[in-house]
This record gives C-alpha cells, structure tokens and sequence, in this order.
C-alpha cells in the first residue's frame, strides 16, 4: 500500500451527487406517462366471466319467453282460422231456418190450395232472397248483356236480332259470393247474322 493509498471505503453520494433513478418507480407527473393500475382496482376474471353468464342467462330467458309468445300468438291464430272455416255458414245457414219453417209449414197446411201455395211459395222466395243479400250472395241474371266467359257458360249460339256476343236466354242464373262466381250462369249465346 502506498502512503497516498487511503483504504477504500463505498462510495457514498454527496450532497452534489443526484442519486440514480429507480426503474420501477413511475413518476405521475412526468408528461406522456400512464401511471401504472392499482393491482386492487383492477375486476377480478371470475367477476367478469359471472357477470357475462349472468347477462348471457337473462337474454336466454328473455328470448324463451319471446319464443313462447310467438308459439302461443300463432297458435290462438291458427284456432281462430279453425273456427272461421268451421263456423263460415253460420250466419247464413240462420237465415235458411226460416225459409225451411215456411216450407213445412205450407206442407203441413190441411186446408191449403193452390193460391194459398203460390202465395206461400213466393212469401219463402223473399225469404231466401233476404238471406242471400244478407250473407253477400247475388244473382246473375245476364239476359241482353255482353257474355262474359268468366261469370257466364255458353250452352249454346244461336242466330238473333240482338247485337252478336250478347247473352239471348238464361237456362240458369248464375251467383256470385262477395264478387267471386259460385256458379256462372248458363246461357244462350247470339251470333253475328250470315
């Protein structure tokens, strides 16, 4: 050891001396910087993943009563329209009750001649003319009208006076249930002269 030699102590910082920075302290004011999250503020995963089976569960059930719903809504249609087809003619077969009664009772009548059934005979006529108007039921009756192949059936042609395409006879009235043919009508037919 030399004289000059002083033994060596550690190096201690001075006053002068900064101390060097530590690598894992953060400064919170430093610009640009985010301070590092709280280990205890961060939400655990368990809670997360309880709280995402919890809501995935109530959508589940929101969707299974939706889902039943629409069962039951299609299913009260689905009886409705089988009661509408079931129940159709009720009104209309109401209003035959009566031209029936009449029936039976001009046939149950002793004392009854032929005045009394034609006039019997044309009282039941009105009544079956009141239900059909009733229930939208109209007659098509074409004499002297253009044919129509949709709501009349030529039977036959025949020369005639009248303009050629026009209805002459009608052998049978045709009907027609709230504007759709439930039976054309059967008619004769005028052709052009030759």
């Amino acid at each position: 050891m030399h004289e000059n030699d002083q033994p060596s102590q550690p190096f201690q910082p001075s006053a002068h001396t900064a101390a060097p920075p530590d690598p894992l302290a953060v400064d919170p004011v430093a610009e640009g910087s985010t301070p590092i999250a709280d280990v205890d503020t961060a939400p655990d995963a368990a809670d997360v993943l309880r709280q995402a089976e919890a809501k995935a569960e109530e959508y589940r059930e929101a969707w299974l009563r939706a889902k039943a719903e629409a069962e039951n809504v299609r299913r009260r249609a689905q009886e409705d329209i089988t009661k509408a087809a079931k129940f159709a003619i009720d009104r209309f077969a109401k209003e035959l009750l009566a031209v029936k009664d009449s029936l039976e009772a001009a046939l149950a009548s002793e004392t009854a001649n032929v005045e009394n059934f034609r006039s019997g005979t044309e009282l039941t006529l009105k009544q079956l003319a009141a239900a059909f108007e009733k229930s939208a039921l109209t007659e098509i009756n074409p004499v002297g009208e253009k044919f129509d192949p949709h709501r009349h059936q030529a039977i036959s042609v025949v020369e005639s006076d009248q303009e050629p395409n026009s209805v002459v006879s009608v052998l049978q009235k045709g009907y027609l249930l709230a504007d759709r043919v439930l039976r054309p009508a059967l008619v004769i037919v005028a052709k052009a002269s030759t």
